[in-house]
């Protein structure tokens, strides 16, 4: 296993996790209309979630014996706050977070169980983090993802 690469995606891991923890407050922020009260404490609940995500990389990567990263994952800023735009700015967002992981996975299965167990655990969460956002960009009625 190649530590230092793996700890460097670890880092990546951190850093977009934070910066999700910065978007999802943003984002509820920015929530208006008759859906804004459970909109918001879904994106309040995933901004907690990413700050447990990024504490858990940021642990792994001092277990391995390097420095966790002080530095946040991009933040863009559309200025499109229609609840349809930030939710597929949160799509490409969790996107990016499965391939992170997916990354990781690649970089450690079959050397290192504990690592590659928490990559599948993770690409798995962010999956479903992935189909809820779908769902809830889809209109009633609709059944295919919206993608």
């Amino acid at each position: 296993m190649d530590k230092e690469k793996v700890i460097a995606t670890l880092n990546g891991i951190l850093e977009l996790e934070l910066a999700g923890v910065v978007r999802y407050t943003h984002y509820s922020m920015m929530i208006f209309g008759h859906a804004r009260i459970p909109i918001i404490s879904w994106m309040s609940t995933q901004a907690d979630e990413g700050l447990a995500h990024a504490r858990r990389a940021g642990d792994l990567v001092t277990s391995l014996g390097g420095h966790p990263s002080l530095k946040i994952g991009k933040l863009l800023e559309t200025e499109q706050h229609s609840i349809d735009d930030i939710l597929r700015e949160t799509l490409e967002h969790e996107k990016e977070g499965v391939a992170l992981y997916e990354q990781l996975h690649g970089l450690v299965a079959g050397k290192d169980i504990r690592l590659e167990e928490y990559a599948r655990e993770m690409i798995a969460h962010e999956s479903d983090h992935i189909s809820e956002v779908e769902k809830m960009l889809r209109k009633p009625g609709e059944l295919e993802p919206a993608g």
